[in-house]
């Protein structure tokens, strides 16, 4: 069960295979369009290998009459709770909740999984009807008085109760987020935070459909040679079959596919179509168009304020970063403008450098931020003599994709078996089993790394069926997303090292879901603090650029050779040759974000979302030729739902978190150092939610972690130092 989808909102597992209570089944008829639904999986047992979701037989009519029951399933179960006569205990009410709404979190893991991976016309149109209904079904639990009664009085209580650690955690992460969602209110309250959650429900949706439509839409097509000039052969191959796949045979198109756009921005010669490309990129969301994302964010942030002053918080970043580890914005704003000072440094020295170079061509042109990259990696091939695309023929996707293997095997003990007789949603995703050391099924692991029209961008990972241990164990199926160009047919897909990285970072994410082992799905894999669950994810990529990993797997595509050491050392001379630019573009994003959702009410509803960014940047010397890694008008981290609303700043808290605890290794002199090893599982990536987050870094580390690890990770000065 889902049944808030709010901050602090109340985040419950599925069994795919377990079919609703007979008592909510009897309860919730349904319609006559679901009875013609005879044949509708939804509503069958699944008998895929692993009670897998049957892609094959799901189809888009299959979705309407499958939330419609699931809805009305779930509203009995809750119903049976809240008004039962039995005095609440932790069995009738707790793990009673904790075992409602299967049905429904089957329905929307799936149709989740498919909207943002393999979306169409219908399945955007039922996602903008089904957005608004969730969210009063959400709303109508967490401001269920009855229900809440319940609740409060276990917690009362909850001294006397003889409560194990976990099921103590459980009721009170309950506790809190219905107090979080509103259920303290007096009845109008009530009903203003139901309308407020149903509109930004179908605003959030509109906002990433908004975006999706904008990179689909939009192309330039390179009509002549020159148009090529200077781009390597695997950006002109992924070009011609972007072409070809958008009805333009035998010409060259560069999309806003981010893995288009960052080596043309970094390669092409032809400074006119680097603006073109870089303007369509920052502009997504932003173009005036009937996509345009200006008014939905305006109503977004100023709706987020009235729900935040009704729960008696001053602003939205208040009311959001209460349940972090920061707790408050002025303890996240103090690491951003820790980390922004050093890296806006470098980032102006670096500009000098660049501009330096652009002079010595012979241009008159001032730099600006589509010839970023271009010069930078003219400065990086001078200083370091390291050239990215030296580096590509040794990094392909499917050794990445092995060594991700290796390393969980290393540490955790795992083995994957590709598996492929388990149904997928389109011919590009893979799927392997999971097993642990003793050969023990773990889960199913899905992949699917190539960019479509069909999918958002990005990457990310989520789950078809989260872990749970109450009643029978259900072992969890977890998905990674990535969005890199697909190979034409004979070559492998070959990545940038930061595109590796994130193969790495997403199968971080993956295996804090796929090792979870919890009884309470409430507490299960990625159910953490926000700014505690990147740190799973942080500190796998640290291993990718380990030597004894990288020796191992990668390898030359054609000659089967392994990356010579010259070229791994001056990759690891050169990796922070861009920080500066790297953690700017960032920390102005998160700048952005939590200024925006810092707003009182008053000025929330006046604020001019474009002005609002631009002043933002003024006021922390955002250099010119940097841009936002993510423009407000199409920042889905905080607009295309609430994850991270506010919260965008925990990438960089998590860096503090996972540079630290890599150090731990360093320190150790083997980064499969098994007792460390054996505690970050025990602690981090098994352990879900169990306890507070810094209680589980301590239990991991000794002690809380330290700022000055990221500082000396990113080369940047410590206290101390100098540099």
């Amino acid at each position: 069960m889902k049944s808030l989808l709010l901050a602090g909102a109340v985040a419950l597992a599925l069994s795919a295979t377990a079919p609703a209570p007979a008592s909510a089944a009897e309860a919730a008829k349904p319609s006559a369009a679901a009875d013609q639904q005879t044949e509708n999986p939804f509503f069958q047992a699944w008998t895929t290998p692993f009670g897998a979701v049957p892609f094959d037989r799901i189809r888009d009519e299959h979705f309407r009459p499958a939330y419609e029951r699931a809805f009305a399933a779930h509203r009995a179960e809750i119903a049976a709770i809240a008004n039962s006569p039995e005095p609440p205990t932790f069995a009738n009410t707790i793990d009673a909740l904790e075992r409602a709404g299967e049905l429904l979190e089957r329905v929307g893991s799936v149709f989740g999984k498919l909207t943002a991976s393999h979306t169409n016309d219908t399945l955007q149109a039922i996602q903008r009807e089904i957005a608004p209904v969730s969210a009063r079904h959400q709303s109508e639990i967490a401001l269920n008085a009855a229900l809440f009664r319940r609740i409060d009085t276990l917690w009362q209580r909850r001294d006397e109760l003889d409560l194990t650690a976990e099921q103590r955690r459980v009721l009170e992460r309950y506790h809190l987020s219905f107090v979080r969602a509103g259920a303290r209110l007096d009845e109008a309250a009530k009903t203003r935070m139901r309308e407020i959650n149903e509109r930004l429900a179908t605003l959030q949706t509109t906002f990433g459909q908004n975006v999706l439509a904008d990179e689909t839409d939009w192309m330039l097509v390179l009509e002549k040679p020159e148009d090529l000039a200077g781009l390597p052969d695997f950006v002109v191959t992924a070009a011609a079959q972007a072409a070809t796949e958008r009805g333009h045979d035998g010409k060259h198109v560069i999309t806003l596919s981010r893995s288009l756009v960052e080596p043309f921005l970094t390669q092409s010669e032809r400074r006119d179509l680097r603006e073109k490309v870089y303007r369509a990129f920052v502009s997504r969301g932003d173009n005036g168009s009937a996509h345009d994302n200006k008014a939905v964010v305006a109503e977004i942030v100023a709706l987020r304020a009235e729900r935040a002053q009704l729960l008696g918080y001053p602003s939205f970043a208040d009311f959001s970063i209460a349940d972090t580890m920061a707790t408050t914005p002025a303890q996240a704003l103090d690491l951003l403008r820790r980390v922004w000072e050093p890296a806006r440094a470098k980032a102006l020295a670096d500009r000098d450098a660049l501009q330096a170079l652009v002079k010595a061509e012979g241009r008159d042109y001032a730099l600006a931020p589509w010839d970023w990259r271009y010069y930078e990696e003219k400065l990086r091939r001078a200083k370091y003599d390291f050239d990215d695309d030296a580096l590509k023929p040794y990094l392909q996707l499917d050794r990445i994709v092995e060594a991700q293997f290796y390393v969980a095997n290393r540490l955790f003990g795992l083995t994957f078996h590709e598996r492929r007789d388990i149904p997928v949603y389109h011919p590009d995703v893979r799927v392997w089993e999971v097993q642990d050391r003793d050969g023990r099924h773990v889960g199913l692991f899905y992949g699917d790394y190539f960019s479509r029209q069909t999918k958002r961008s990005g990457a990310w990972m989520s789950a078809l069926r989260p872990q749970r241990g109450l009643d029978a164990w259900v072992h969890p199926h977890i998905t990674n997303d990535c969005n890199y160009n697909e190979p034409t047919a004979g070559k492998p897909a070959l990545l940038s090292f930061r595109d590796a990285e994130v193969v790495f970072h997403e199968f971080g994410h993956a295996l804090h879901g796929l090792l979870s082992k919890v009884t309470y799905p409430r507490l299960a894999g990625t159910a953490t603090d926000r700014d505690f669950v990147e740190f799973p994810a942080q500190i796998y990529e640290h291993f990718l650029s380990q030597p004894q990993v990288l020796q191992k797997f990668a390898v030359h595509y054609e000659t089967g050779a392994p990356m010579p050491r010259e070229l791994l050392d001056k990759l690891m001379a050169a990796r922070n040759f861009r920080q500066g630019f790297d953690t700017v573009e960032f920390i102005a994003t998160a700048f952005v974000d939590l200024e925006f959702h810092a707003l009182d009410l008053q000025r929330a509803r006046t604020v001019d979302t474009g002005a609002f960014e631009r002043q933002v940047l003024e006021r922390i010397g955002m250099p010119a030729e940097i841009a936002m890694r993510h423009r407000t008008k199409h920042l889905q981290h905080a607009f295309a739902g609430e994850g991270y609303a506010a919260g965008y700043y925990t990438y960089l808290w998590a860096g503090v978190l996972d540079t630290d605890a890599f150090a731990a290794f360093r320190e150790a002199g083997d980064p499969f150092h098994p007792e460390l090893a054996r505690r970050l599982y025990e602690y981090v990536y098994s352990a879900g939610n169990l306890r507070p987050p810094m209680e589980a870094y301590v239990k991991f580390r000794g002690r809380e972690p330290q700022v000055e690890a990221l500082l000396r990770h990113r080369g940047f000065p410590t206290a101390g130092t100098s540099n």
